[in-house]
């Protein structure tokens, strides 16, 4: 029985000795890690040229409502729905035989109003005439007076008349205030429109059209330099981004600026104009107002996938000498394309990693493969 336990003592020391000496020189018992292949890249300095987005809609430079100014029924639409009109176009038609009747009978008025001033002028030239050898009473020629004072009120009256007449047929039909885009029509022909409140149509300009978007106190000053730049349209300082994220082909300048700022978003309203030759813009139509701005020193850039953001923090690994990557926060500037500007954090020339990034951690040796 004392053999048996010697033995088993002599055995866990032999065990206990063989431990110590397979943990010498790695006192924590960790395995070595082999360094992790990523590839890096210098940060770079370069000039930038970025856009400024401003998120937009399309408005018309002129828009009206058509509606009907003189009572009736509406007997002809001479144009149809969606199309394009040109100034002076005849679009709608009221009862237009009406009022060239109410037009005719104004102008019988007028005649027959003049006719009889003529007539009662006529008749107190004689009376006055008999009055100077004390032929009549003087009750009659100031009667005769007050008869043509009466007869050129009247004559006014009916040329009053006449002017309205005139006016209401001008207004029975309808024409083209502007070149432009008409809508669909509320009415039909045959409807019956009421004088100040049927809404018959609604026409817009679209060639150029304009792009409403809003400016805050910040970037005010770079809009109302753009606004007085000659070289704005030559060097495309002002797109529009339209549906799909494609740019409009045409650039544009900027046509307007509201006249105050609102008080409760801080932001003014800016207005740009684009030339429309095809109709392609639309309004109503949403898109980005982008204004190209160019930074007056070089700027650090990172390709944009080195970024890794983290509870609010934005961070990339950086390589030293040792190739071991620093985990380290960043402040970004604007995305140029697949590229970001870093506005503090980074230097220039040091080493990102770019792919890879999922493998590796703060303190991580690594293997760096230079894009």
């Amino acid at each position: 029985m004392k053999k048996n336990c010697i033995f088993f003592i002599a055995l866990g020391i032999g065990i206990l000795s063989f431990n110590s000496c397979s943990n010498e020189g790695n006192p924590q018992g960790q395995q070595n890690v082999p360094p992790v292949d990523v590839i890096v890249e210098p940060v770079k300095s370069e000039w930038v040229t970025y856009y400024n987005n401003f998120p937009a809609h399309i408005v018309a430079l002129n828009e009206t409502e058509l509606r009907a100014e003189v009572s009736g029924y509406l007997t002809k639409v001479l144009v149809a729905d969606g199309a394009e009109v040109t100034a002076g176009q005849k679009l709608y038609e009221i009862e237009p035989v009406r009022y060239q009747s109410a037009l005719e009978q104004a102008k019988a008025n007028l005649a027959i109003a003049e006719a009889n001033k003529s007539k009662i002028q006529r008749d107190l030239a004689r009376y006055e005439t008999l009055a100077s050898k004390e032929a009549i009473a003087l009750q009659v020629l100031d009667n005769a007076r007050t008869d043509l004072l009466n007869a050129e009120a009247q004559v006014q009256v009916m040329k009053a008349q006449l002017i309205t007449a005139e006016t209401n047929l001008n207004r029975s039909i309808i024409r083209a205030p502007f070149s432009g885009i008409i809508g669909i029509s509320d009415i039909k022909q045959g409807a019956l429109v009421s004088a100040g409140s049927t809404l018959i149509n609604t026409i817009s300009s679209v060639n150029p059209v304009g792009v409403d978007f809003q400016v805050n106190q910040q970037d005010l000053s770079k809009i109302i330099s753009l606004q007085s730049n000659p070289n704005v349209l030559k060097d495309s300082l002002i797109r529009l981004e339209i549906i799909g994220g494609h740019f409009y082909e045409l650039p544009g300048k900027i046509h307007a600026l509201d006249r105050a700022v609102n008080t409760q978003t801080g932001t003014l309203t800016a207005r740009a104009s684009f030339n429309n030759p095809n109709g392609l813009l639309r309004t109503g139509l949403s898109g980005i107002i982008k204004i190209k701005t160019d930074h007056q020193e070089p700027q650090l850039v990172i390709p944009y996938k080195a970024i890794t953001e983290q509870l609010g923090q934005t961070t990339v690994f950086v390589v030293d000498e040792n190739s071991t990557v620093e985990q380290r926060i960043i402040t970004l500037g604007v995305k140029t394309g697949t590229d970001v500007v870093v506005t503090s954090g980074l230097k220039e020339n040091e080493k990102v990693v770019v792919e890879g990034i999922l493998n590796i951690k703060h303190g991580s040796v690594i293997n760096p493969i230079v894009q």
